[in-house]
């Protein structure tokens, strides 16, 4: 089936006001709709910011039919080793430690704040902004991917069996493996391998966790509680090198999807 999607527009903030319309849509999800909160939110005004935004670059997809300033349906944050020189660190830090991926020596891009308006979800949107972050992976010679992704809540319990499908299937090798900081660590092989359901696993892990999976992503040691947040994180990293033939032939399948607009 051929869908229209000319009405998307996928580029780089250019100015703080397009830097402020992704913080309103993260806002919308990250706090409106999964309960989150920080010391630099701005609930009068709407926005979810941090310390870290100047610093990053911010992928922006937009939809042109909507209103002028409402038109960002999705977003994510990019940030490469200058970037994060600049910054003092990456955001990832303050709750893993970044060790063994900084003394790698490969070219790092940390991946953050990915979220799509609810409307999008399901679609194309997301392969879009899939589409332009192979292209700045692309400019940037990028080598590894890192970045912490979200399940909803702080109790581990409800999560214990995709948790543990993680540890156990998809930790990730020694050399780039990051560990999540003692003060939120979270132990993550809560259930034995041979007692998991994996199928219910499976269905229990957000969908973007999935996709990074789908393409041969690995889990850091542990996973991150984050109180303010109101979500329990895991560090997600994807080394380029180690791609099968397979995994790049779906991502490469998914590009050539995203930029024909199928679904």
């Amino acid at each position: 089936m051929h869908i229209d999607d000319s009405h998307f527009e996928l580029r780089l903030a250019a100015d703080e006001a397009e830097v402020r319309e992704a913080q309103r849509l993260r806002y919308a999800v990250f706090v409106e709709e999964l309960g989150g909160d920080g010391p630099l939110v701005d609930h009068a005004a709407r926005l979810e910011a941090d310390r870290f935004d100047p610093h990053f670059d911010h992928l922006l997809l937009r939809d042109t039919r909507r209103a002028e300033g409402d038109r960002v349906v999705g977003v994510y944050r990019l940030m490469r080793a200058v970037q994060a020189e600049a910054a003092g660190q990456f955001y990832s830090e303050d709750e893993y430690d970044l060790s063994a991926l900084r003394a790698s020596g490969r070219r790092l891009l940390e991946l953050g704040r990915s979220c799509l308006h609810p409307h999008y979800r399901g679609g194309t949107a997301m392969m879009h902004l899939w589409n332009g972050l192979a292209d700045y992976i692309s400019t940037h010679g990028i080598e590894v991917m890192f970045g912490v992704a979200s399940f909803h809540g702080t109790d581990p319990a409800p999560l214990a069996a995709p948790l543990s499908l993680l540890h156990h299937r998809h930790l990730a090798p020694q050399d780039i493996r990051p560990r999540a900081r003692p003060e939120g660590f979270q132990r993550m092989d809560l259930v034995a391998e041979a007692d998991l359901d994996r199928p219910a696993a499976i269905r229990a892990t957000p969908a973007l966790i999935k996709a990074y999976l789908r393409l041969g992503g690995f889990v850091g040691q542990g996973a991150f509680v984050d109180v303010p947040f109101n979500c329990i994180d895991v560090c997600l990293v994807m080394d380029v090198a180690r791609m099968s033939d397979r995994h790049r032939a779906i991502y490469a399948r998914d590009r050539a999807l995203a930029r024909e607009g199928r679904a």
